[in-house]
C-alpha cells in the first residue's frame, strides 16, 4: 500500500471550501472528511453547556478548536491506515498561517501513510461579500449585520505554509480538476 493524498482544503468562511471539497473527494475517490460535518452537532451541545456564546467565544474557543481538529485529523488517520485517500475539508488558520503547525499537520498525516497537500482557495473581499450575502446561513447573520468590518478583519492572504493556490471564483467542478491536475506524487 502506497501514499494516499491528504489534501486539506482551506479559505476564508464562505470561499466554497465544502462545495470544492465534496467534488475534489468525488475525482479523486477519496473520503470526505469535513470539520463542520463531523463535529458541529456535539459541539452546539458543548458551547451551549459551557455557556458559551458561539464557537468563536473566547470562554470555550481554544478547547473547542483542540477537540474538533482532533476529531477530523483522527477521522483522517484512519482513513489513511486502511489506504483510503482523504480530503479534509476546515479553516486551517493555524496550519496556514504557521509553516511550523503546518508541518506538524503533514508529518502526522504522512506518518498515517498519507501524502499531505494544503490548497487555498483565493478569494477577493468583495467577492466574498457577494456570497455571504447570496447563501444567507444563519452562521453568517453577525457577519452580514456588519458585512464591511467583517471583511475589513478576514484574514485573506495566502498561507504561508507551502500550498496550491486554486481561484475559488471558478466552479467546483474546475477547481478540483484544477487541484488534480496539480496533485502529482511528487516529494516538495
Amino acid at each position: 500500500m502506497g501514499e494516499q493524498l491528504a489534501v486539506a482544503v482551506t479559505g476564508a468562511p464562505g470561499a466554497g471550501k465544502t462545495s470544492t471539497g465534496r467534488e475534489l473527494a468525488r475525482v479523486l475517490g477519496a473520503a470526505l472528511l469535513d470539520l463542520d460535518t463531523l463535529t458541529n452537532p456535539l459541539v452546539d451541545l458543548l458551547v451551549a453547556s459551557l455557556g458559551g456564546q458561539g464557537y468563536d467565544d473566547p470562554q470555550v474557543a481554544p478547547q473547542v478548536r483542540r477537540a474538533r481538529y482532533a476529531c477530523l485529523v483522527g477521522a483522517a488517520q484512519d482513513c489513511l491506515r486502511t489506504g483510503t485517500p482523504v480530503v479534509l475539508v476546515a479553516p486551517f488558520t493555524g496550519e496556514r498561517a504557521d509553516p511550523q503547525a503546518w508541518a506538524v499537520l503533514a508529518r502526522t498525516l504522512t506518518e498515517a501513510g498519507g501524502e499531505p497537500w494544503l490548497a487555498w482557495l483565493e478569494i477577493s473581499a468583495g467577492e466574498l461579500g457577494a456570497r455571504l450575502r447570496a447563501r444567507g446561513a444563519p452562521r453568517d447573520h453577525a457577519k452580514l449585520a456588519d458585512l464591511e468590518g467583517y471583511l475589513g478583519g478576514v484574514d485573506l492572504a495566502p498561507p504561508l505554509a507551502p500550498h496550491l493556490a486554486v481561484d475559488a471564483t471558478l466552479p467546483p467542478q474546475e477547481q478540483a480538476r484544477d487541484l488534480r491536475r496539480r496533485l502529482a506524487p511528487a516529494p516538495r
